[in-house]
């Protein structure tokens, strides 16, 4: 039977499946095509972007051979086996039903993505397709043997193939024939090294398998989360875990770029890198869910990205605290479906967002209330910030969405300076800081006046998106989280409400802010987007803060029905497509998820 693999393009998002080592991850289809793996790091170049490219840009496909006239089958189940990141295929075939297991074990060495083939029932026929690409798809790397194995080198890179069946070369593509049969277990490997170092060990397949699948289940016994969403909250907690770069702690905020918002749009960003913002919140569901060691590993990234600059603070660093990360397009790219430009690097990251002082503090403030080890340069980071804010607390800025039109007066970002100084505060009237108590009291008290004269619409009872504008946006409904004022103080519950009329889909879902459709709006950009996730958990936990408690639960559940059958999460929902946008998985979706089943749990405002 004639066989091909060119048939196969990119699925829709939720389609794809998330494997990863804790330093880079990759992503598996339906159809058991890996679309997307950067190697060696979360941010290094992809040798597989045919996710936002076509086949000719790289990919790996391993599954049953099918007709030449159509396209790769996809699998019938699939599954993460137990609380772990190795995710199982099963495909049923009129020959017989096979798996593939695919996992990438923690590092301790080269970087591996392993595959093994398991015949369950019947002789199936399979293929391996391996085409790989270096610098996103545009090299053409050097495919030759070496000493029984196969490598492909380019520039610095190189990665090798070990394959437990024979290959063969076509057509620049690695390929593999061959049939499996019930109980038997076939593995295929790819490693990469430094193109002049020594190549790697030859892999242990079924031993790594063990050990990965070990890693996993001794991590989730720390979670101390036991209520009724408790398989929403490992599978975002695992999630979170994948999205942190091991060695230094720095937590990227997807491990994608350029996954659209607007399909076809130019709503496209790269996200391979460690939002304070992002990673501040991240920590914060870690402490409040047993995982300490991580909130510390992050903790001590902070420091050492911050460097005693915070005059300097940017709003993200690379995953190792690199400060240049600057943007660009690849054009030989025409972008998930053609959604262009795909772009590399961030120009956000220069932007002034006050509200990450907050967000930074405010983890601070949690790590020391929770008892983790003192840290004196934290406390002394967290005073350098508020004296940085007293100068500054006052200019516009480009916000918590990282506009790219004008900066602005916006709410959010004086409501989190705010929490700042709040939170230092209550450092130095712990002891465990020293400063001027009551001149930052006065500035307090300073700031908190500003926004509710300025950020307040008496006539409508909401808070607007910035000053002396009549928008809303949904990181007002961060106020009473925030402490700022009580849940049940008329102006927050008039901005719920008001957020709940103007900013909802017919699904209930939360948008960030009303954009313009084809004109340029307060982002400076053309298109809409979809609802934004995070900000719909926001609504669940503040209809829950304000007594609504069944709509809350029901919001909830609705939102966790977004995920895919694997639990995932993009940052939102395109409601008119139906479909998740943004890129895939988002940290900033996984934690105000665990946020809210936390909330709600301890309310008692879950059905069953």
């Amino acid at each position: 039977m004639a066989v091909r693999l060119e048939l196969h393009v990119a699925g829709r998002i939720e389609d794809y499946a998330l494997i990863g080592d804790m330093q880079t991850a990759a992503l598996v289809c339906r159809d058991g095509t890996v679309d997307w793996l950067c190697l060696p790091r979360f941010d290094s170049h992809a040798i597989f972007a045919g996710l936002l490219g076509t086949e000719e840009h790289g990919f790996w496909r391993l599954g049953p051979a099918h007709a030449s006239d159509a396209p790769p089958p996809t699998a019938a189940r699939r599954s993460y086996r137990g609380d772990s990141l190795i995710l199982e295929s099963e495909w049923d075939t009129p020959r017989g039903t096979v798996r593939v297991i695919d996992f990438m074990p923690p590092r301790d060495g080269a970087p591996q993505l392993i595959r093994i083939v398991e015949g369950v029932s019947g002789r199936v026929p399979m293929r391996s397709a391996l085409r790989m690409r270096f610098s996103y798809g545009r090299v053409v790397p050097w495919v030759h043997k070496h000493e029984g194995r196969t490598v492909a080198v380019a520039g610095p890179d190189s990665v090798w193939f070990d394959a437990e069946a024979e290959t063969y070369g076509k057509s620049l593509t690695t390929y593999s024939d061959f049939t499996v049969a019930p109980g038997e277990r076939i593995a295929f490997t790819i490693s990469w090294e430094p193109s002049h170092k020594e190549p790697p060990a030859l892999p242990e397949p079924e031993l790594s398998l063990e050990a990965t699948e070990e890693f996993w289940r001794e991590w989730v016994e720390h979670c101390t989360y036991h209520g009724p969403y408790r398989e929403a909250v490992i599978r975002s907690l695992i999630t979170l875990k994948a999205l942190t770069y091991a060695p230094t702690g720095g937590i990227v905020a997807a491990p994608t770029t350029s996954l659209p918002e607007d399909i076809g749009g130019v709503r496209n960003w790269d996200y391979r890198y460690t939002w304070l913002r992002d990673a501040a919140i991240t920590l914060s569901s870690l402490l409040r869910t047993g995982y300490r060691e991580e909130a510390r590993a992050w903790r001590e990234w902070l420091l050492r990205a911050v460097a005693g600059d915070p005059e300097n603070l940017q709003i993200m660093y690379g995953i190792a605290g690199e400060r240049e990360l600057g943007e660009a397009e690849l054009d030989w790219l025409p972008g998930y479906e053609s959604s262009a430009p795909v772009r590399v690097g961030n120009g956000a990251a220069h932007q002034l967002q006050l509200d990450v002082y907050g967000e930074v503090t405010e983890a601070l403030h949690l790590a020391h209330m929770t008892g983790l080890a003192r840290n004196d340069y934290a406390s002394l980071l967290q005073l350098k910030l508020i004296r940085y804010l007293e100068d500054h607390w006052d200019e516009p800025d480009e916000g918590i969405w990282e506009v790219r039109g004008p900066r602005r007066h916006f709410v959010h970002s004086k409501v989190m300076a705010w929490v700042a100084v709040d939170r230092t505060i209550k450092l130095i009237e712990s002891g465990d800081a020293d400063g001027p108590l009551e001149r930052w009291r006065e500035l307090r008290d300073d700031i908190h006046r500003d926004v509710c004269e300025k950020g307040y619409d008496k006539e409508r009872n909401t808070f607007t998106q910035s000053y002396g504008s009549r928008e809303l946006d949904a990181s007002l409904l961060l106020i009473p989280q925030m402490g700022f004022l009580p849940p049940d103080d008329k102006r927050v519950i008039g901005t719920i409400e008001a957020i709940q009329r103007e900013l909802s889909t017919e699904d209930g879902f939360i948008l960030r802010y009303p954009t313009q459709g084809d004109d340029e709006g307060v982002d400076g950009l053309p298109g809409d987007e979809g609802a934004f996730l995070a900000c719909s958990f926001w609504m669940a936990d503040d209809l829950a803060m304000i007594g609504r408690v069944d709509e809350a639960r029901k919001l909830f559940e609705k939102l966790l029905s977004l995920r895919n059958d694997l639990g995932l999460l993009a940052e939102e929902w395109d409601p008119r497509l139906q479909r998740q946008v943004g890129n895939f998985p988002q940290a900033f979706s996984h934690v105000p998820l665990i946020d809210t089943a936390l909330r709600l749990t301890a309310s008692g405002a879950y059905g069953g």
